[in-house]
């Protein structure tokens, strides 16, 4: 694991973690471009890339909200394993969310599969993209921007399928991409209808897709330095990205 920094608009620099597979001696490996959760770069994302390296990837995960501070900067004081400081916490990073905008968002979004697909050890080919939280709108952005991403990983994502002009799921008309989604059960950024109304989308679209609702499992159940961790929830996600990652992006290794 390591951190670098990538060179964005107007001067400005996020930085990023970089997981490569700890035992797998290959030269190359297809690339993945994780996105964070709105809680930010820190710990927990760092293990979850690295788990993903190991798979034999070569996982990029930047700093997305680069404009408001550093990833130490932005980085949580208090325990949120505490369901108050995690409440306390959200309330504070809600505006950074909001003020990434579809438009910066798409901005962004090239620079860091560019950057991704420069690093040392990553195969030509296609790419996974894989997102949590706000951060599963990324995913689906990166993949509605780019042909090349063939996979999507979201996982309990909100906003994904709003009435707004800007909503991820109107693009996925350009996306190439399989998808595999596991909401969060009673959600309220991404309800029935916004589930029911992506799931058109996809199909709309012609995509191959699971589009599927993890019962009982809260907003944010894969982060484990929270309150709301379900490591049930967690390790089927890891097995449907697991799964999806190696029908996309291993098939021309096998």
């Amino acid at each position: 694991m390591q951190t670098i920094p990538i060179p964005m608009a107007e001067g400005a620099v996020a930085e990023a973690f970089v997981a490569r597979p700890q035992r797998d001696t290959s030269e190359e490996h297809p690339g993945v471009l994780l996105f964070m959760d709105a809680i930010g770069l820190r710990p927990r994302i760092a293990e979850m890339a690295q788990r993903i390296a190991d798979w034999g990837y070569v996982v990029l995960a930047p700093n997305v909200f680069f404009r408001d501070g550093t990833k130490d900067e932005l980085a949580p004081t208090t325990d949120l394993t505490d369901p108050g400081a995690r409440d306390e916490f959200f309330e504070a990073a809600m505006p950074r969310v909001q003020a990434l905008t579809a438009t910066r968002a798409e901005a962004d979004i090239p620079v860091y599969l560019e950057t991704l697909r420069a690093l040392t050890g990553v195969a030509e080919g296609p790419v996974g993209t894989v997102g949590y939280c706000m951060g599963a709108r990324l995913a689906v952005r990166a993949a509605n921007l780019d042909a090349g991403v063939a996979a999507v990983g979201g996982f309990h994502g909100g906003g994904l399928a709003t009435e707004g002009d800007d909503s991820p799921h109107r693009g996925l008309a350009d996306a190439r991409a399989e998808f595999v989604f596991g909401h969060a059960d009673q959600d309220r950024s991404m309800g029935p209808e916004a589930v029911a109304r992506l799931g058109e989308a996809l199909a709309d679209a012609g995509l191959s897709a699971r589009n599927e609702v993890y019962e009982g499992a809260a907003h944010g159940y894969t982060m484990s330095d929270t309150a709301v961790f379900d490591e049930a929830a967690t390790e089927r996600a890891f097995t449907e990205l697991e799964a999806l990652f190696a029908r996309t992006l291993r098939v021309s290794r096998a």
